[in-house]
């Protein structure tokens, strides 16, 4: 088990959480990169404590949105699981979380979709559900954010890419490894669309 401090400095390496740019109403963004979480290393204390000095004081008590690209999320690598977001959440100060506008989730895969969409309601409280707005295309994200503002992982603009050619993905009809392009995806003339939140 690595000491507290090595685990800061870890969490601080691997970039997850950064305050970065600002959307398209003049709100700052904390940037999330759930691949980057070190999840089965670091402990939920860590990330409260790191939140906590790190990363909250720089959004100076205003509005701001939070960009979470869960691009290549594994659940046996980089996913803290449902109960340890939760309470990493339910710890975020009261201040904070009202201040919290809005969460455009990057990205979504099936299973993540249809989680929320029977448990959100019920694990997250503060309405943080209905801030949730699923965005399954960096164009849409463009919608809202200035694109110049935020660094988007080069691992996130090639998985964007894959999901431009192989929109089957989207729906959990074709599964997201590594294969030869070129040869059709599925034989089906129903016109596939992205999907998207709007509130």
């Amino acid at each position: 088990m690595m000491s507290e401090s090595d685990q800061e400095i870890l969490l601080q390496k691997s970039d997850v959480f950064r305050i970065h740019g600002r959307d398209k109403r003049g709100r700052k963004i904390l940037r999330i990169v759930g691949k980057s979480f070190p999840g089965r290393t670091v402990t939920i204390d860590v990330v409260k404590k790191y939140l906590d000095e790190m990363i909250f004081p720089k959004l100076e008590n205003r509005p701001f949105c939070v960009v979470y690209f869960h691009s290549g999320v594994q659940r046996s690598e980089n996913f803290p699981g449902i109960s340890a977001l939760r309470s990493i959440y339910e710890a975020i100060p009261l201040d904070v979380r009202e201040n919290l506008e809005d969460v455009y989730f990057v990205h979504p895969g099936l299973q993540s979709k249809l989680f929320l969409a029977t448990f959100g309601r019920f694990l997250f409280t503060g309405g943080l559900y209905e801030k949730l707005k699923y965005v399954s295309r960096l164009g849409y994200l463009w919608e809202q954010v200035r694109r110049k503002e935020i660094e988007v992982p080069e691992f996130v603009q090639d998985h964007d890419d894959d999901l431009e050619y192989r929109p089957m993905m989207d729906y959990g009809q074709e599964s997201d490894h590594p294969r030869v392009y070129g040869a059709p995806v599925v034989d089906s003339s129903v016109p596939m669309y992205s999907t998207r939140c709007i509130s």
